[in-house]
């Protein structure tokens, strides 16, 4: 199954830096899901001036707690990057 995610990173002044810190260790372990099958795509939701500001993600596990588990497995939860998330089941289309 599909799941869509909007994951939402902190608003606070020090958000940025929490995310670039730890941006090389999440690639590679979003890499290893790629690999695995489990991420679809994935990428960095931006504001108006270019900065990143979460992530969406499409996600194909077994169930919603599969999602939940490598949501909260990732480094950038773990880093407090990510703070927020909406998870949608999702059908493709196309």
């Amino acid at each position: 199954m599909l799941f869509l995610v909007i994951a939402k990173d902190g608003q606070d002044p020090a958000a940025p830096q929490r995310r670039q810190a730890v941006r090389e260790q999440h690639l590679l372990g979003s890499k290893e899901a790629r690999a695995k099958g489990l991420l679809q795509v994935a990428g960095a939701l931006l504001n108006d001036n270019g900065g990143m500001v979460g992530s969406a993600l499409i996600i194909e596990a077994e169930s919603r707690e599969a999602v939940d588990g490598y949501l909260q497995s990732d480094i950038y939860s773990k880093e407090n990057v990510w703070q927020s998330f909406e998870v949608y089941p999702f059908k493709r289309a196309f």
